[in-house]
């Protein structure tokens, strides 16, 4: 596969930007070789600059559920952006995009809408202190939040924890601010809770956690720590940035019933386009300046480029049968893949939830925490990666990342998928 432009803008790009990319997983250091520098992308593939073209399963990490370049996201910020690219001013957009949120997600009653999702974290974070008066919060280890200082916390060694720096520039002062407990250990919580409950504002947790591979929440788990939360006054946020508007229109709080105070969004509700939002109940939102003392604000915050997208996206995800639909394809893709790994048992596990799946060269029988997720062997990923990507199927640079379906991808492309990958592991193991 001929990658010279690719290799040349890399070349450049290692002179002007810190390792020559803008997010530190594109570098594909966990993966080898060179990042392929992509020229466009239309449906379910995308084309590199050197006219490759590949099956994507990383989808911009997620939000692109629609595929790329969707008519009516292009249509929709190309109107847009014919009357205007930015305001700094209220405009319909905002409050249409705020009215499908509040309809879709249950435990949202109002919405401030961000740039990213890290500013939504950091806001509801925020949010959660202003309205508790507490200090303290709780995060489950294993779980990605973006790369505010007081959510770049490692564990420490025992099982409840106050947290560690996991970054230069992080403050032992800010991190022990926040406590870290397993995910999946609800006797974790419940004692952190018991303790510390009284000077916690929130715990906050992928509902689904989707950074560090794809682990599932325990039968009971998320209604647990719902409980536990009620119980000591503590406010519950679940992070749903990537499993928003991707595991249903409601949610993961939807798919599995469990209802948080606060909820965290990004990715899919801006079609694509730089975007994030916090939103809960009217009491806690109404801490929010200028309703009340807690600051947050954003010259590009409900851009209308943004807010014009996630409507056009958010329009088709809740049209008829669009769930079952691309609930359909997860199945068929499980159901090819894994009768191929037979060959491997004990050797490689593949995991899914809808339109999230998962690859793990492991013996393990099951991902239950992110101990297991670490004890999966990553430079085996790496040589899978590779073989995949020599034909022509683009998976996420890194065996701690999930892949995604969308309502793009084809049976051709899932058929296709599969063949690649009998012929990588043959090639590979």
């Amino acid at each position: 596969m001929n990658t010279s432009k690719s290799e040349t803008l890399f070349k450049r790009a290692q002179q002007l930007l810190p390792g020559g990319v803008d997010s530190p997983v594109r570098a594909f250091k966990s993966v080898g070789g060179t990042p392929r520098f992509i020229r466009e992308g239309k449906s379910s593939c995308f084309t590199d600059e050197d006219g490759n073209s590949f099956i994507d399963y990383c989808m911009s990490w997620g939000p692109l559920i629609l595929g790329h370049a969707d008519d009516s996201v292009v249509e929709a910020v190309r109107e847009t952006a014919l009357k205007g690219t930015s305001f700094g001013t209220p405009h319909r957009f905002e409050v249409e995009l705020a009215e499908m949120v509040i309809n879709a997600v249950p435990s949202i009653e109002k919405v401030r809408f961000v740039c990213s999702g890290t500013e939504a974290v950091m806001s509801a974070i925020r949010l959660a202190r202003g309205f508790t008066g507490r200090d303290k919060i709780v995060k489950l280890d294993g779980c990605y939040h973006g790369h505010a200082d007081f959510m770049l916390v490692a564990a420490g060694s025992g099982l409840a924890t106050f947290g560690t720096p996991d970054s230069a520039g992080v403050t032992k002062g800010n991190a022990q601010d926040t406590l870290v407990v397993p995910y999946n250990d609800l006797d974790a919580l419940a004692a952190l809770l018991e303790n510390e409950g009284q000077n916690i504002a929130a715990v906050i947790l992928e509902p689904v956690p989707c950074n560090y591979g794809l682990i599932l929440p325990a039968p009971g788990y998320l209604a647990g720590v719902r409980e536990l939360c009620t119980k000591h006054n503590v406010l519950l946020i679940f992070d749903e940035v990537i499993t928003g508007f991707r595991l249903g229109h409601g949610g993961a709080q939807e798919y599995f019933g469990v209802k948080p105070d606060l909820t965290t969004l990004g990715k899919i509700i801006g079609g694509g386009l730089p975007v994030g939002a916090y939103g809960g109940r009217n009491d806690i939102m109404s801490m929010i300046s200028p309703e009340g003392p807690v600051y947050q604000a954003g010259t590009l915050s409900g851009n209308p480029l943004a807010m014009a997208a996630g409507i056009a996206m958010l329009k088709s995800t809740r049209s008829e049968g669009f769930y079952q639909s691309l609930k359909n394809k997860g199945e068929k893709f499980r159901s090819l893949i894994s009768p191929l790994l037979e060959k491997y048992k004990g050797k490689i596990l593949f995991d899914s939830i809808e339109s999230i799946f998962c690859f793990y060269f492991t013996d393990q029988k099951k991902i239950n925490t992110v101990n297991d997720v670490r004890r999966c062997d990553m430079k085996l990923f790496a040589l899978f990666h590779g073989a995949m990507l020599n034909r022509g199927v683009y998976l996420s640079p890194s065996g701690y990342e999930v892949g995604f379906l969308s309502s793009a991808h084809s049976n051709e492309d899932i058929e296709k998928t599969a063949s690649a990958v009998s012929d990588s592991l043959e090639e590979i193991m």
